[in-house]
């Protein structure tokens, strides 16, 4: 409905040119700007709500007590989770305001845009349900070891100390009325959109640039003459591309069918999915640029890796 209503707006009443690059770019920047910020007042205010059943003290125990299972567990609520790259990150803010652990929240914000419900019926439709698992259990595995490690190297120093200054004390005890927990989940919602907005214009705005001005037919062409070294090239040429999973998995498709080995073009799509200069813009407001690095660079070497390992089992994956 609010891609057809963006239509609607842009190209009905306004005139624009849908065949016109920048006519294109312009409604990408526009529908995937009224989506992110539709999702994360929802979601930052259903948390926000939440979050008063859940003294912060809590759930510092909860989710740092399991060790690695905290990991596991936030990159499963990533998994189910409808967002991209760049909407999941005022959900990782809210996740550190509540006291979530760093790594933690990393594996929230590695797997949330690697999969969803959506991406994973389109899978199974252009790839087969073997190939989709496969890629299910790889994100999962991707999200939770990388946030481990992140986790376990003390890197809370590079944090922008002002995004967390809101949250509450440790000691603090509120007792909850209804009307008082949706005023929390609404007051958190205004606080994080109010920090972040102009990142998140920023960050679609050159989204939408590369998503409409970088043929295929270049990337396509780079991966097929590395050999060896298709899937780190892979990884690393989906790192700065920018797009929705309806768009990512026929990218995908694509390659595949013009010979590009599964794990590449697997690599490509979660490079593509996991990590974006888009993302990075949005990351700078709430990190350092070292514990930026740190996370592409951690999660580059995971996708790269999974993307080999996806290659090594194809035959078995994609049957006689």
């Amino acid at each position: 409905m609010l891609l057809d209503l963006t239509e609607l707006l842009l190209y009905d009443l306004l005139g624009l040119d849908p065949d016109s690059r920048i006519h294109a770019a312009i409604h990408f920047f526009v529908h995937d700007t009224i989506k992110i910020f539709l999702l994360l007042a929802v979601m930052i205010f259903v948390i926000g709500v939440v979050r008063t059943w859940l003294p912060d003290q809590k759930l510092k125990r909860w989710m740092s007590s399991g060790g690695i299972m905290g990991n596991f567990v936030a990159a499963l609520f990533g998994a189910i989770t409808p967002f991209c790259s760049c909407s999941s990150v005022p959900i990782f803010i809210s996740l550190l305001r509540a006291g979530a652990p760093l790594g933690v929240t990393f594996s929230f914000l590695i797997t949330s845009p690697i999969i969803n419900e959506y991406l994973v019926v389109l899978m199974a439709g252009e790839f087969g349900m073997p190939i989709a698992l496969a890629y299910v259990v790889s994100g999962l595995v991707i999200g939770t070891l990388a946030g481990a490690v992140l986790g376990r190297m003390k890197l809370e120093r590079f944090l922008e100390s002002d995004i967390l200054s809101s949250a509450p004390a440790d000691e603090e005890q509120v007792k909850y009325t209804w009307k008082s927990r949706l005023k929390y989940g609404y007051d958190e919602a205004v606080s994080v959109i109010k920090q972040i907005w102009i990142w998140v214009l920023v960050g679609v705005g050159f989204g939408a640039f590369i998503h409409n001005f970088v043929p295929e037919e270049t990337i396509r062409g780079m991966m097929s003459a590395t050999g060896i070294f298709s899937v780190p090239i892979a990884t690393l040429l989906g790192v700065p591309m920018y797009g929705s999973c309806a768009a990512i998995v026929p990218v995908a498709v694509v390659l595949f069918e013009k010979g590009i080995p599964l794990g590449t073009a697997l690599a490509f799509m979660m490079g593509m999915a996991a990590l974006s200069l888009p993302e990075a813009i949005m990351l700078r407001r709430t990190m350092k640029l070292p514990l930026i690095g740190l996370f592409f660079g951690i999660t580059s070497i995971a996708i790269v890796a999974t993307g080999y390992l996806l290659n090594a089992l194809a035959p078995m994956l994609m049957g006689p």
